[in-house]
């Protein structure tokens, strides 16, 4: 006891240790303060001051004795076990222990309310529902951002008070020298290292976590603003779509042409700008798939379906611009036709008979007519089947007209010239001249003409009047240009299909020669990786045979079908099982994508690339064969629009199904890779029927696993694989790679043939029931939406179906079998 402490006032205030200390005392030393008693008790009495003030703690009697001095302690207690109060040699001060020990004690507490906090704030984010709005999920990500650096504010003040409570523990033990104090204040500041470490893992535990979840955010944000930008830009490219299509392929005047054409530039520089910010739209999607966005399939798909309609439209009124300047080129061609025609008519009708009689007024008859011809359209004065040919076709009625009204004023001038030839040449006799026989005919022949009509006998040809005769019949056979006009866009659709096929197959030759067939030259192996050797099948996985497919076979089919695009369907119907070779590709993709990640950065690839003079490098040409198959669907979907006759639609509809199947099987297959843990062949499991996210509870019959499974309240979150003969449920998880790969650890498997289904569960519409075994064990799964039950209840049937037909089979099978049997044996007893 300390001299300044009044005898038993600190038991009273230390009751803990009263209640301990009891069963283990054997004698009570009180040092008596100086000028509290005026005498001295006995030293040896057992009733004296120290014991009276404290006997309602020691309920047991012990000796005690009332010490005057220090002098009188020594005797009983060695110096060097006492403390500096009385003192002695042992440095000790109880309140700077009972401030460490506090400091220890709430530092542990602080951490304990930390960790607590961290992982409430996780729970919270991971359970939080992604609003469809912009603004909401810019109010989420700024309040967990706030949230977030409060918090780690918070850890950086416990971790400098630990550091603080670590470096007054050093101070403490560097002025100790007993061993015992020594070793129990490195106790405490191992306990203080502990929870210090423990705090700098929590914080870099959630400092990943938060990181992952708000990239996460950040991504479904930039989503949602990518959506939105390409909903806009879709809608102002069908605008644009739908203006120039509202715009006429073919003037019936040069006027009118001429305004097309306009009224095209015009939409023409409006497409080009919107069609540059179409461009920043696919550029931004780009650069989120580079950085390795979650949804990059459907972002790729979005940026093709965008440059998809940019391609259209470019190529449209580009088509159609040629298509009207032809049409003014044309339409040019006959006003100056038929004006020499009729200037020609004109000059056939003045020119007076009477003066042909002498030799001078024929040469000069001729001479006006030899003049005239020089002044003959030269574009006209070839054959109108070149002229169809140069010109494609456009205007073919008028052209035919004005060629029959160009052949028909030929023919009446060269009939004029041969007999203005014939009298220039004759004699003059003095005998009176008559008209030329050869001028009724030409006159019957001249009231034959298109240029005439039998009332105005040799009246001249009235130059408008024919014109007009023209211009009728442009507009009675105007229908056939718009017949045309479907014709022309499957035709231009035809064509894109064969020159992007044409390219593909190029693209894939100079991908194989100019890449794979380098790692095999002796020259270049010194460049090569020593991860890359013997490495091609993995790289480009079997590119080869997509390669021979297109080239040898698809090509060739293709083209076949440029001048009947209604064949193309059939075409695709044909092919199907050949476009399997794409599923073996897709499901090497992420082997190859690996490889090439840690050999990217090679100069081998570098100096194929410089000598292929590509932009792009590899890993652009080995995504080719993906973004090839999504290019068919969409070029389906065009010539499926502007297809009439039920039969070859249902052919196109076809082709457009089987490759939208033929996507989701490659889907469905890149998916099933990525399944761990199964104990078997997958593949004799059958196809990939469907497969995707659910919700699962779990019921048994046993009730000691059905209380187990009733204690869980929330559902499991499992990835159903459906094959023809099971059904597969995994666990997804998302692998912390550099692609964030997610992969699926098998949990369970269900043989479709002891499988039952039902279908409503009451209380949630998207619930239904999968039994297996006679109900001994009842899966009640969640579908995400309506539709997506719908989809896999359908599948199940079928599948359930198709199995309940074959046992069908099998026993009618079996007891014609066995009826046969009795039958053969009832014949052999009747032989016998």
């Amino acid at each position: 006891l300390s001299s300044c402490t009044p005898p038993g006032m600190w038991w009273r205030k230390n009751p803990q240790m009263s209640t301990s200390f009891p069963g283990n005392l054997h004698l009570v030393l009180v040092l008596h303060p100086s000028g509290l008693l005026s005498s001295a008790p006995s030293p040896s009495s057992s009733t004296d001051l120290g014991f009276r003030f404290s006997q309602d703690d020691f309920l047991l009697k012990m000796p005690v004795v009332m010490l005057r001095s220090v002098g009188d302690l020594l005797r009983y207690i060695d110096e060097n076990h006492l403390t500096s109060d009385f003192t002695a040699k042992v440095e000790y001060c109880q309140s700077d222990w009972i401030v460490l020990r506090t400091a220890i004690e709430t530092f542990a507490v602080t951490v304990k309310e930390i960790a607590q906090l961290l992982q409430g704030f996780g729970s919270e984010l991971s359970e939080t529902e992604l609003p469809d709005e912009a603004s909401a999920i810019e109010f989420l990500l700024h309040s967990h951002t706030h949230r977030y650096r409060q918090m780690k504010d918070d850890i950086r003040s416990v971790l400098k008070e630990g550091r603080l409570l670590l470096s007054n523990l050093e101070t403490v033990k560097a002025s100790k020298r007993d061993v015992e104090e020594e070793r129990d204040l490195k106790s405490d500041m191992d306990t203080v290292h502990r929870l210090l470490t423990q705090l700098r893992d929590m914080e870099e535990a959630f400092d990943g976590f938060f990181e992952k979840h708000h990239l996460k955010m950040q991504q479904y944000l930039q989503l949602l603003h990518y959506e939105m930008s390409f909903q806009q830009m879709e809608e102002v490219l069908e605008r644009i779509t739908n203006q120039e299509m509202g715009i006429a392929s073919v003037g019936t005047t040069v006027v009118q042409t001429e305004q097309l054409l306009t009224d095209l530039a015009k939409l023409d520089t409006h497409a080009q700008e919107e069609m540059a910010r179409a461009q920043v739209v696919i550029l931004h999607g780009h650069q989120m798939a580079t950085n390795h966005h979650y949804a990059l399939a459907l972002i790729i798909q979005r940026c093709n379906e965008l440059r998809h309609r940019c391609d259209i439209i470019t190529t449209a009124i580009r088509t159609k611009r040629a298509s009207l300047s032809r049409a003014r080129d044309l339409l040019l061609r006959l006003e100056g036709a038929l004006r020499w025609c009729d200037e020609g008519a004109y000059l056939l009708a003045s020119q007076m008979v009477d003066k042909f009689q002498t030799r001078e007024g024929a040469q000069e008859a001729l001479q006006y007519l030899s003049f005239h011809q020089e002044r003959a359209p030269s574009a006209l004065k070839n054959s109108q089947d070149i002229l169809s040919l140069e010109l494609e076709a456009i205007l073919t009625p008028q052209l035919q007209v004005t060629h029959q009204k160009l052949n028909s004023m030929l023919s009446m001038i060269r009939n004029r010239e041969q007999c203005l030839k014939k009298l220039a040449d004759v004699q003059v006799r003095p005998i009176q001249l008559v008209a030329p026989r050869p001028e009724p005919d030409h006159t019957s022949q001249r009231c034959k003409s298109p240029l005439f009509s039998p009332k105005h006998g040799t009246t001249p040809s009235n130059g408008p009047l024919s014109h007009s005769i023209a211009v009728t019949t442009l507009i009675s056979k105007v229908w056939i240009c718009f017949h045309g006009l479907d014709s022309a866009h499957v035709l231009h659709i035809m064509k894109e299909l064969i020159a992007t096929e044409r390219i593909y197959v190029d693209e894939l030759l100079s991908v194989l020669l100019g890449y794979r067939a380098e790692m095999e030259d002796p020259s270049m192996s010194n460049l090569l990786p020593s991860a890359l050797r013997s490495q091609k099948d993995v790289l480009f996985g079997n590119m080869p045979e997509i390669y021979q497919f297109h080239s040898r076979i698809f090509l060739q089919d293709l083209q076949g079908c440029l001048e009947t695009p209604e064949r193309v369907g059939a075409c695709f119907l044909q092919r199907k099982k050949k476009f399997q070779v794409y599923e073996r590709y897709c499901q090497n993709k992420p082997h190859s994508e690996l490889l090439w990640r840690q050999c990217s950065d090679s100069p081998f690839f570098q100096e194929c690339q410089n000598k292929l003079d590509h932009k792009l490098g590899l890993n652009s040409y080995l995504l080719k064969p993906v973004q090839r198959l999504t290019k068919y669907q969409l070029l389906l979907k065009e010539l499926l629009k502007h297809c009439t006759e039920e039969r070859y639609r249902y052919e196109l509809q076809e082709a457009l199904n089987s490759m939208l199947e033929l996507l989701k099987s490659v889907n469905d297959s890149m998916h099933q890779i990525a399944i761990t843990g199964y104990q078997g062949d997958l593949s004799q499991l059958g196809r990939v029927v469907m497969q995707g996210g659910f919700s699962v509870w779990i019921s048994h019959k046993r009730a000691a696993v059905r209380m187990k499974e009733l204690a869980r309240f929330k559902p499991m979150q499992r990835h159903l694989f459906l094959y023809d003969l099971a059904l597969l449920f995994c666990k997804r998880r998302d692998d912390d790679t550099y692609d964030r790969t997610p992969f699926y650890s098998f949990k369970s498997c269900l043989r479709m043939s002891a499988v039952g289904i039902t279908e409503n569960v009451k209380g949630d519409v998207k619930k239904f029931e999968i039994w297996y075994s006679g109900r001994e064990v009842v899966y009640i799964v969640q579908a995400p939406t309506l539709e997506v039950k719908v989809a896999w209840l359908t599948e199940i049937r079928k599948i359930l179906t198709n199995q309940q037909k074959m046992r069908q089979g099998f026993y009618h099978c079996y007891n014609s079998f066995a009826a046969s049997t009795v039958c053969v044996h009832h014949f052999l007893k009747c032989l016998i």
